[in-house]
Formats: structure tokens, sequence, C-alpha cells
């Protein structure tokens, strides 16, 4: 087949007998070994290349050219593209004005990945996802453009002009190419990411990111930190463990539960709508194992290079969570539409918001999905399912602000309210999703035919019928909580300040 062919072209057939035997695509065994190898590697980084041990200019160097190693061991010369288009955002950095630098290298990045997914899939393997060059480009173009805009900030906008969220991300140097690339093209996350901000990775990479953590928590010794630092190794054995349950559940079970099944002409004929429902819900939940897997191990192979450290909880125990990508109870147990986004793929999240919601002077909230649609890919259902996702996120605000006040009265009440959103929750994802996994136009629509459009009927009689104050007022009325309760939170800001993450905030604005 055609598709094999390219799919070989593109990367080491080194794996090809493994990939045979265990009849999985090559290039997804390329991506597996590939991770597993950066595992390893990364250990060796964070105890042999210790910021103690050697200067930053040689940990960049190191975790660069590993990086470009995995990416052509993978993706063959496809990989030059990450070195396209970091080089075409450099320049623009460098040689365009401030005050537009970042609106330069937002057009060029998506347009350049938008460009190599385009010939990806309309001329090379249509219909076929899989591990793929562009995978690695939609995490070096956040990178890139969360970059931009945090130099803008720095170096362009004035301090009162900036959020405190931007204020500490603001970058106030122009970064050389070295550390571009090694902020862009490092092993541990030039494969699945998850991105970071660039001064959380300079951090890292200079050994300072343990430092102010470390003093709020044990204080000082002779006027100096101490010189131990957090352990990731059970954090490292738990993400693991999560990745081989996960990988197993996938392997098992998703071929039992296929979603393309709820299009089946004989599957909707002979099956009551509610067991249509509850196997929707399954193959749904079958999917996600995948994304779990290599979410955690990328999480895991960042933690064990010594990056991901976030503060201490309150027992003394380190949190590795800094650029976590996912939280898996909260997501199966999501009660809310809002709360399932903010534990799902949360760097990317964090990016939509700060590069797209924060900033977007006209109805952020349709222009973040937007975004993430482009982003995501050409694929006619991402477009489905994120315009279907706005009239959700509008619904489901609306449903919340106005019906949930009436279910607070009680413990009782409130554990009815759970399990009911809940339920709903769970059938609003999958039913959102559908065309995100089935990728096509006719089969996406044909499953909406098969509901008769009933949520999305739902959501616009929901949208119309129950107001909703405007995002400003909103965030005002939140803002006078804040300032409400600010002086009986003063006793516990410091011990709330160990365990925060820099900047970098665990929620996705609705």
């Amino acid at each position: 087949m055609a598709t094999e062919t390219t799919s070989s072209c593109t990367g080491s057939n080194l794996l090809q007998p493994i990939s045979e035997i265990i009849n999985l695509p090559l290039d997804q065994v390329n991506f597996v070994v590939c991770q597993l190898f950066a595992l390893l590697t990364a250990f060796w980084f964070r105890l042999y290349l210790h910021p103690s041990k050697t200067s930053p200019f040689i940990r960049h160097v190191v975790a660069t050219l590993l990086g470009f190693y995995l990416a052509l061991f993978c993706f063959g010369w496809y990989a030059l593209h990450f070195l396209v288009q970091s080089g075409l955002t450099y320049s623009i950095m460098m040689f365009a004005g401030l005050e537009h630098m970042h609106k330069l290298c937002f057009i060029v990045a998506l347009g350049y990945l938008s460009f190599c997914q385009v010939t990806r899939v309309y001329v090379f393997d249509y219909g076929m996802y899989s591990a793929d060059f562009t995978g690695p480009m939609m995490v070096i173009t956040q990178k890139i453009t969360s970059l931009a805009f945090e130099i803008h900030d720095g170096l362009a906008r004035k301090e009162e002009q900036l959020t405190p969220s931007q204020r500490c991300l603001a970058v106030r140097r122009m970064p050389n190419l070295l550390e571009y690339l090694s902020y862009n093209c490092n092993f541990m996350g030039i494969l699945a990411g998850p991105t970071c901000s660039y001064n959380d990775y300079m951090a890292f990479i200079e050994g300072t990111a343990y430092q102010p953590r470390h003093l709020e928590t044990n204080g000082k010794e002779n006027g100096k930190y101490k010189h131990t630092e957090p352990s990731p190794k059970n954090d490292i054995i738990s993400k693991l463990c999560t990745c081989a349950i996960s990988l197993a559940i996938f392997l098992s079970v998703s071929k039992l539960c296929p979603v393309e099944r709820s299009i089946d002409d004989k599957f909707m004929a002979s099956t009551p709508f509610i067991l249509q429902v509850l196997y929707l819900y399954l193959s749904m939940l079958a999917t996600r194992p995948k994304y779990y897997f290599i979410w955690t191990l990328s999480d895991a192979i960042n933690n064990a290079a010594g990056f991901g450290f976030n503060g201490y909880n309150k027992d003394g125990t380190p949190r590795w969570d800094l650029i976590s990508n996912l939280r898996i109870l909260d997501i199966e147990f999501a009660t809310s539409f809002k709360m399932f986004l903010d534990n799902w793929n949360i760097q990317t999240a964090l990016w939509l918001k700060r590069v797209c919601y924060e900033r977007c002077p006209i109805n952020p909230t349709a222009a973040t999905f937007l975004l993430s649609a482009m982003w995501h890919g050409v694929y006619p259902g991402y477009y489905l399912t994120f315009l279907t996702g706005i009239s959700m996120t509008m619904a489901a605000r609306a449903l919340r602000h106005n019906i949930r006040p009436y279910f607070l009265g009680s413990t009782t009440h409130r554990s009815i309210y759970d399990v009911i959103t809940w339920a709903g929750t769970q059938i609003a994802i999958c039913y959102t999703v559908v065309p995100f996994v089935l990728l096509a136009v006719g089969p996406s629509l044909k499953f909406y035919r098969s509901w008769y459009y009933c949520i999305h009927i739902a959501c616009l009689v929901l949208v119309l019928a129950l107001p909703v104050k405007p995002r400003h007022l909103r965030i005002k009325e939140e803002q006078q909580q804040q300032n409400s309760l600010q002086g009986g939170l003063t006793e516990d800001h410091n011990s709330h300040s160990i365990t925060d993450n820099n900047c970098n905030q665990k929620h996705k604005a609705t």
C-alpha cells in the first residue's frame, strides 16, 4: 500500500520486525521505543549532566542534539520541518519589530503547521490517523507562539498593562539560537511534549528551579539553601505504572469497542437507543487510555530529567506536576463540561488561554475553539467537534449558573446533582468528540442524524432560554469575591504559595 510505503520512508526501518510481530504500525513502534530511550536518557541527563556538574551550554547542546536524533529516527528527513519552522520564526523574532513580532510569529508558525498538515492528510495518507511528523510540530507551534507573546510582554509592554500571570511569564531577554532550539526541540518533549513556559524550562536548565520553593519549605542553612533536592522517584514509578495499565487497557479493549460501530446500519437498527448511548460511552472510554499512556509517559520522561518540580504538598512530599497534561480521576468523574476540559490536555488548554482567550477582544470562547480546531489539523471532524464544543460550553455555563444553586441546600441534593451532572457530562463529551474520532464529515453527520441532533437542539434551547451574565460582569463579581476573602486568606497564603505553580494556572477559562 502507498500509505505503508510513506510511513516506512519517514523514519527508521530498524524496528520493522517488531512492528510485524505485534501488528502495530511501524511509526507507532518507533515512537514508543524512542520514548522509552528518552526515559533512560533522562535519568542519565539528571545524574551526570546535573547543573552542579556542567554548564547550561552543555545541557542545552546535549538536550537539543538528542532531540534531533529521536526526531530523525521517528520521522526521517521530515524532521527538517522542525528546524524550518523554528528557523523562520526565530528570524522574525530577531529582525521584526517587537510591536508586531508576536503576531507574525503566530501567523507563520500556525500557517506552516497547517501547510504540513494539509500535505500529509490530503497528499499522503488521508484517514490514516497515526504517529506522524506534524504531531511534534503541534507542540513546537505552541512553544513558538507562547514564547513570542512572552517576549512581547516582557520587552514591548509596560508592567501595569500585564496581568499577574503575564507578568510572571514575561521573558525579559531575547533568547539566543541555542536556547531557542533547546526549548523547542529538547529530547524530553520533542515527540509528545508537553509544552511549558520558557522561564520554567530555563530554570530547569540552569538549575534554579528548586531554590525558591526549597527555601519556603526548609528555610536557610548558614545563609544558603540546603543542598538536598527533591527526588522524582516515587512520581516516576507511579506514572510508569499508570502507563502500563493504560497501554494494557487500550490494546485489549479498544478493538472490542470501536466507535465506528455506532454508525453501523445494522447496529443502529437492532439496538435500543439506551444501549446505543451506553455503547458510545464505553467506546469513548476505551479510546482515552491511548492519550493517558502518551501524556503520562512524557510527563515521566521530563520528571526523570529533573523537570517538573512544582513545590511541596502540605505533608512535605514533593510535587512533580508542573507540566502534567491530565488528571485521570478528575476526567473520568467530571461533573461538568468545564471540569472535563480543565483536566484534559492541560498544557494545551493553558496555551489556548494565554495566547487567545485572554487576548481576544471579541467572542474569546468561539475564537479559542476555532484556534484549537486549526491547531489540531485539517480533518473536517475536528471542526465539527469544536463547533459543537462552543454550543456545549455556552449551554453548560447557562445550566450551571441557573440550576446549580437550587441543589446546594443539603448534602443529599448536592449528591443527586453530582450524579446527574456526571452522567450528562459523559454523554455530552462522547456526543461532542465522535467527529474527532471519525474524522470525516459523512460518518460524523450520519452519527448526529441517528441522534436527531438532539443535544445540539437542547444546547440551543438552553442558551436562548437561560440568562447568563456577560463575561466582564462575571469577572467583576469574581474579583469582588476574591477581595472580600483576601483578609481571611492571609494566614494560608504562605503555605499555598509553596504548592502553587509559578503562574501555571490549573484551569481553563470558560
